[in-house]
């Protein structure tokens, strides 16, 4: 695929810039219903899946892996690589992922999987392990969505230009979530300094590496790799539409 010319088609990857501008984004959300994407891939080989590109299916999803959704028949399964502090990963959930885990709850497989970038997003790792935690005690989708509804109040600096380095009012955050959505705080607090969830994130990054992932959002469906069809005018509307066609294609088959 051709390189993007539009600067906010780019995922976050290692090289990303640490400048977010929440104030702009919210707004053109709100007016627009959708911003200019962060996606389009950082190379002009990556693969959108098809012939010859590789199956990478029991790579990118395991049956102990955090789901959002599963499907009884298990036909079709997205799976996601994200960063909780990654502006393009939040956006991307905003305008698109959030719309079609609705959408298509129960009739697909919808699989999350850990790609903290430390380099860019000093509070990914945090957050991961704050919905691992939540997981261990079967609420790993509520702690989904609480982090990125809240996003705000813990992943970017109060200048709202910029993300948080700010560890202790991520904790804050993260331990009124756990409070709300029901977990054992204590429980939840030492869990997310277990050695059972930092595996789990490991293994999440190994199998990153392995599948080729080198930014975040990144998304495979059924194995393969996918990413929409961008341009300079490519708005998240055409996003969700896209992904919408392929999963019916593949629920077709």
């Amino acid at each position: 695929m051709p390189k993007t010319t539009n600067p906010l088609l780019k995922k976050s990857g290692p090289s990303t810039n640490m400048i977010l501008s929440i104030v702009v984004v919210v707004a053109a959300l709100l007016v627009v219903g959708g911003i200019l994407l962060y996606s389009a891939g950082q190379k002009d080989d990556a693969s959108q899946g098809g012939n010859g590109a590789p199956d990478l299916s029991t790579v990118v999803a395991h049956p102990d892996s955090n789901k959002l959704s599963e499907s009884p028949d298990g036909k079709v399964t997205v799976a996601e690589f994200l960063d909780f502090q990654c502006p393009a990963c939040w956006q991307y959930y905003t305008g698109v992922t959030k719309q079609i885990e609705e959408e298509f709850a129960g009739r697909i497989t919808f699989v999350n999987r850990h790609f903290p970038i430390a380099k860019a997003h000093p509070l990914a790792e945090s957050a991961a392990k704050a919905a691992e935690a939540a997981g261990v005690q079967g609420k790993y989708k509520e702690m989904y969505h609480a982090l990125y509804d809240d996003y705000s109040a813990w992943a970017v600096a109060p200048d709202g230009q910029n993300v948080s380095d700010d560890e202790a009012r991520a904790e804050k955050v993260f331990d009124q979530h756990a409070q709300q959505i029901g977990l054992d705080v204590a429980k939840f607090k030492a869990d997310q300094d277990s050695q059972q969830v930092a595996d789990r994130i490991k293994k999440d990054q190994a199998d990153a590496k392995t599948a080729g992932v080198e930014g975040t959002p990144s998304f495979f469906i059924n194995g393969q790799k996918w990413e929409p069809t961008t341009d300079k005018g490519t708005t998240y509307a055409d996003v969700v539409n896209q992904l919408r066609d392929k999963l019916n294609q593949e629920l077709a088959k």
